[in-house]
């Protein structure tokens, strides 16, 4: 059976270039970098070059990177870090209602401890204006967290110009960047973020290890103890083999970013073209403002989750719009804050394209989908009626 991978925004095949510069560090080279021997001194070496890798796709400076075991973490380290580098002076902190779980439920635990908290409405493409943070700042406000891009609907958030009014305001900004990377040109040197999270296996990296970017002079706070590594910021011994798959990933995803691109946005139309030619399905998130890779569809009168299992019955590999994979019943908090209604949202597919789909393979998905959708829609009393 033929198989096709479009769920490439819940994680990416690793790729060989960065498993070939992991293995050392897997077998002989397997030093400690905080040991002072030769062994220690190596990889010290790797850390420090994988440290001036992600620096440089992002544009800053090496002593800005603090590894992390991923975008979690580093969500987490750059909310409750600013809190507690702040905290009692200042006691705001604003986000979306569209952010990662990450991101929304560290701020709500915060609302939960006192802390004042600010969730922004987003308009029915998933977007956060200048604006709205502009009159959402009080002088209270320790933190603005607002992403890059959408994991689910793929809207791309006018980060550049939030940063702006916030830097305007004296407030830090916070982007969770995790589905960013790879697809919009970061220069953090010249754009206003102060942090930014991001995670390498969401462009052909390792699980397990990301990345947060602390701006210089940023008042940030450790939230875990024990060692000194990362800057007393990430105690614990790092993961070297991931971290060197990390910093190749982004020297990777850098270099190939314009070609790849330009192809994913290229399948992406191809993809939705076809998928709008099927009666009574609709695209979520912003028709162009998108990353070049997403494409998400509510299929109305057939529930998400069949669609899905029917289509992996077909051997395609894709998300649905409702987070069963919580145990919740519930559909998307992101579907539902961009005011789509219960039945609707939990009809919704996410496909996220990677470099490696072929238009031969969105051909045979569209074809997969509409015939998929007609079989389900037979059986819905739903659809009939």
């Amino acid at each position: 059976m033929k198989r096709i991978y479009m769920d490439h925004g819940a994680t990416t095949p690793l790729r060989e270039e960065v498993l070939d510069a992991m293995l050392p560090y897997l077998k002989e080279k397997y030093g400690n970098p905080s040991s002072l021997h030769s062994f220690g001194r190596e990889a010290r070496k790797a850390l420090d070059e994988a440290r001036e890798k992600v620096a440089a796709g992002l544009g800053v400076a090496p002593e800005e990177i603090v590894f992390t075991s991923g975008g979690t973490e580093a969500n987490n380290l750059a909310i409750m870090g600013v809190v507690r580098g702040i905290a009692p002076i200042k006691n705001h902190i604003i986000t979306s209602a569209v952010e990662h779980h990450a991101v929304l439920d560290t701020v709500k635990f915060l609302g939960q401890m006192g802390y004042e908290i600010t969730i922004l409405p987003v308009d029915e493409y998933g977007m956060v204006s200048p604006r709205q943070v502009e009159e959402a700042i009080t002088d209270r406000t320790i933190l603005v967290s607002i992403m890059t891009a959408n994991n689910e609907i793929g809207t791309i958030m006018p980060f550049e110009e939030i940063g702006a009014v916030c830097r305007e305001k004296g407030v830090y900004y916070h982007t969770d960047a995790v589905q960013a990377i790879g697809h919009i040109d970061f220069n953090l040197r010249e754009q206003p973020v102060d942090l930014l999270s991001l995670s390498a296996h969401k462009f052909y990296g390792p699980k397990g290890v990301g990345a947060l970017y602390v701006r210089k002079k940023t008042k940030l706070k450790q939230v875990f103890f024990g060692g000194g590594q990362e800057r007393k910021l990430r105690p614990g011994t790092e993961n070297l083999p991931g971290i060197v798959g990390l910093g190749r990933a982004m020297e990777l995803a850098v270099a190939d970013m314009p070609e790849k691109r330009e192809k994913l946005i290229r399948l992406r139309d191809r993809l939705v073209e076809g998928l709008l030619q099927i009666e009574d399905v609709r695209l979520n998130g912003h028709p162009l403002q998108r990353l070049p890779g997403n494409v998400n569809v509510s299929v109305l009168y057939v529930e998400g989750e069949s669609l899905l299992l029917g289509l992996d019955l077909k051997g395609i590999a894709l998300s649905s719009g409702s987070a069963c994979t919580s145990g919740s019943l519930d559909p998307s908090h992101v579907l539902m804050a961009i005011g789509l209604d219960h039945q609707t949202a939990q009809g919704s597919l996410r496909f996220t394209l990677g470099k490696d789909n072929t238009d031969e393979e969105i051909d045979y998905t569209v074809e997969a989908v509409r015939k998929t959708v007609d079989y389900l829609r037979a059986m819905s009393p739903v659809y009939r009626k």
